[in-house]
């Protein structure tokens, strides 16, 4: 049986009766993890498997938001303190190469951490790039406020996750840095021109077109699209996404159950799919919504399905790893340069 082009979030750390039949029924192609449905490692691959289990896919994508920083979804006493994304770019700024390969090395170390728990695709890397005065949801995450670094570092991000086996998500695009909102709570807008726009947000993308899978960003672009935000934008989607920053992957959208998005969670999904979005995020495990949100889509067909098979088939198997040197490796790193990633 075909799967639905929707990820969809759970409620705990077990699955519900309720929570399986749904599964079972409406099959999902994918499923994003959060704190609430971690506790410990061996309740965490318990779950994934059972994920999986109910809807008889032992590769469906299993997701989780895994960047370090305050972004962090695995952390102790079960796993360690990962470093923000500015991390990265301040040793970038004192040596290109350690920085690059602190960044590879960091995301390697996650791609460990998930693949022991049967994790198969993390939201990372970020390209946004911040300016001032915009709103603290991206802050540190971001890899520095130039796009040639960001897109740098976000490409060696990308090849640490390869080597460990997962794939990456691109986020947020076309850019999340210029919001003066945090999306979980209000709609962003940006008034940019379209040339500062293609010179800078976009920019950090562009070299990053190749990657497997791309999220949203839920941010009103004013001159290119005043009415929607690009998460429900055709406009956006085609003429910038697909077409100035060229990105051909899967690309599916941020979480529909974020306040930036209006009208019912069945408006936004409609929406969603209209504007040219693959598949559809909803992560708060809220069941009635969770419903809402099957209800309103589609089987994975036509150009969604090839890229989701695609994105799929580029995963490879992880290589050889001292996962214990290099801990050792990026604790050194974290020590001199005077940061716990808090």
């Amino acid at each position: 049986m075909q799967s639905r082009a929707f990820i969809t979030g759970v409620s705990g750390p077990d699955l519900t009766s309720a929570e399986r039949e749904f599964i079972r029924s409406e099959r999902p192609w994918g499923f994003i993890l959060f704190k609430r449905n971690i506790e410990t490692p061996d309740q965490v691959a318990i779950l994934v498997n059972e994920l999986r289990e109910t809807i008889d896919a032992p590769e469906a994508p299993v997701l989780i938001d895994q960047e370090g920083g305050r972004v962090q979804r695995l952390g102790p006493p079960h796993w360690p303190v990962y470093p923000p994304g500015a991390f990265f770019g301040a040793l970038y700024d004192l040596n290109p190469a350690l920085g690059l390969s602190a960044a590879r090395l960091g995301a390697r170390l996650i791609a460990a951490d998930l693949g022991d728990l049967g994790i198969s695709v993390d939201c990372l890397p970020l390209a946004d790039v911040p300016v001032v005065g915009a709103d603290a949801v991206i802050g540190n995450r971001a890899y520095g406020t130039e796009p040639e670094k960001v897109a740098a570092i976000a490409r060696a991000v990308t090849d640490g996750l390869d080597q460990g086996g997962i794939l990456p998500v691109l986020k947020h695009i076309p850019g999340h840095g210029r919001a003066t909102a945090d999306s979980h709570f209000g709609l962003p807008k940006v008034d940019t021109s379209k040339k500062e726009l293609e010179r800078t947000d976009f920019a950090a993308f562009q070299p990053l077109a190749d990657l497997p899978m791309a999220m949203t960003a839920h941010v009103v672009f004013s001159a290119l699209d005043p009415a929607h935000p690009a998460t429900t934008s055709a406009t956006i989607i085609e003429q910038v996404i697909r077409g100035v920053i060229g990105f051909q992957g899967l690309l599916m959208s941020d979480d529909v159950s974020m306040n930036a998005l209006s009208g019912s969670i069945a408006e936004r999904t409609r929406a969603v799919f209209s504007a040219g979005c693959d598949v559809v995020l909803h992560c708060n495990g809220k069941l009635d919504e969770m419903r809402d949100v099957a209800a309103e889509t589609p089987e994975l067909s036509g150009k969604a399905l090839d890229r989701a098979r695609r994105a799929l088939a580029s995963r490879r198997a992880a290589q050889p790893f001292d996962q214990q040197a290099a801990r050792a490796e990026l604790d050194a790193m974290m020590s001199r340069a005077g940061t716990t990633g808090a």
